[in-house]
């Protein structure tokens, strides 16, 4: 049995509680370690998923350039190579028709509200 004169009684208790705190205070210090890195990164990680955006922008806009310098080539190809496609695009810019030939014209919805007079102010 322990003697209660001699403190061994109550230093026993004691012991445990500073163990205690000391493990509890290392794993504050380390969590607090942990927070002060993961805060240290965040910035670069929210930079880094700006930049992937921005990189399938990119991407989507080159596809779309791509598209347009395809057609815009061929256009000038049948132009330079294709006396029937000028003629065509000739007569149509002209508003031109031959004779015996019907024209029908089929325009988009915002096409027709732009050029109607009556929508602007």
């Amino acid at each position: 049995m322990s003697d209660p004169e001699n403190g061994e009684f109550e230093s026993r208790p004691r012991n445990e509680v500073w163990h205690f705190l000391n493990r509890l205070m290392a794993t504050l210090v380390i969590l607090a370690m942990m927070v002060v890195i993961v805060c240290a990164f965040l910035p670069e990680v929210k930079k880094q998923r700006e930049q992937n955006a921005r990189l399938r922008q990119l991407k989507i806009d080159i596809e779309k350039q791509r598209a347009l310098f395809t057609q815009q080539s061929r256009e000038v190809e049948l132009l330079k190579n294709d006396p029937g496609y000028v003629e065509t695009v000739a007569r149509d810019r002209l508003d031109l028709m031959k004779e015996g030939e019907t024209i029908y014209r089929i325009e988009s919805p915002s096409l027709k509200k732009a050029s109607d007079p009556k929508n602007h102010p």
